[in-house]
């Protein structure tokens, strides 16, 4: 099969039939081989039963209509991994349901696929026909932010409509709310071809977004976790036992000084502050205690790490 298209949904009943319309139609005028996975992500409206229609209508003996319906709402990300793991094309196209992402790009992202040899190539939506105060803006920054971060220099990170190869979304997961990160995903599990090509953003025709501005908000936690994963994630004692043993080492250097200034205040038989009720003793203290309780931290994520049945996993890219 060449291409499998997921398409994550959430209450978008009334754009599916001309979305698959015309993903059918580009499809056989390219002549591929297809299956297109509708991922219904616990809608209330009427999304499924428009799905299974889709599935009984299909005829292309080219084309199969394939459907995944959660009890109820999980996330774009639960979505994404439900279809990834369902995918069986040697291309796998992610786009969104609401017909902002065009079908008319799927033959040049397969090209660039398979005869370019990227990895992965994600949209960049040049000319966007979103709000510019409470999306555009913001997006802006948050790329910038995940351009710095990651090293991957995409202008539209959180663009829905991308082109896999196959061994890349077999070998990431997609957890929590990381569909914004899957290039940098597919970056750390050594998949570093990563293209872009600009792709036309068109307005929604039906129903309202289903995400606020605190989107940006949980990005930004995100990515920071993802950074401490892929940086410390199999040696967190590099982290935690440096950050702590420093700690404890200038909370150290701070009480002997704090000592010193005492014995020679009596020596010199001027008077001083007693020890006790020094503030910058107890910032020392209080500092010694922290970075014990860092080391500690570091110490025992590392039993975890030695005890996760993943702490061997490593991706191999061929063998002979």
């Amino acid at each position: 099969m060449d291409i499998s298209i997921i398409v994550p949904l959430y209450n978008e009943a009334e754009s599916l039939p001309k979305l698959y319309e015309w993903i059918a139609r580009v499809m056989k005028e390219n002549k591929f081989s297809y299956e297109v996975i509708f991922v219904n992500d616990g809608s209330n409206d009427n999304s499924w039963e428009v799905i299974t229609g889709l599935q009984a209508q299909n005829t292309d003996k080219n084309a199969s209509v394939r459907g995944i319906c959660f009890r109820r709402n999980y996330g774009k990300s639960a979505a994404l991994y439900c279809g990834f793991k369902a995918a069986q094309g040697d291309v796998v196209i992610t786009m969104d349901a609401d017909l902002q992402d065009s079908p008319d790009e799927i033959p040049e992202l397969y090209r660039m696929i398979t005869e370019d040899g990227f990895d992965l190539v994600s949209g960049w939506k040049q000319k966007r026909y979103d709000n510019a105060l409470t999306k555009n803006l913001p997006s802006k920054l948050f790329n910038a932010t995940a351009r710095k971060v990651t090293g991957i220099q995409l202008h539209d990170m959180n663009c829905g409509l991308k082109a896999y190869r196959k061994d890349v979304v077999k070998n990431i997961e997609v957890f929590s709310e990381m569909h914004r990160y899957i290039p940098y995903l597919a970056k750390n599990a050594g998949f570093t071809k990563i293209g872009e090509k600009v792709v036309q953003h068109r307005k929604r025709e039906f129903g309202t977004s289903k995400f606020g501005i605190n989107r940006f908000v949980n990005g930004y936690l995100d990515l920071m976790t993802l950074w401490f994963l892929n940086k410390f994630g199999k040696q967190p004692m590099h982290f935690f036992g440096l950050v702590g043993s420093l700690m404890f080492f200038i909370g150290f250097i701070a009480v002997l000084v704090v000592g010193g200034m005492k014995l020679y205040a009596l020596s010199h038989g001027v008077q001083a502050m007693l020890v006790g009720v020094n503030p910058y003793f107890h910032i020392a203290i209080l500092m010694m205690i922290l970075g014990c309780m860092l080391f500690l931290a570091g110490f025992l994520a590392e039993l975890v790490i030695r005890n996760s049945p993943s702490r061997n996993d490593y991706l191999i890219k061929e063998e002979i």
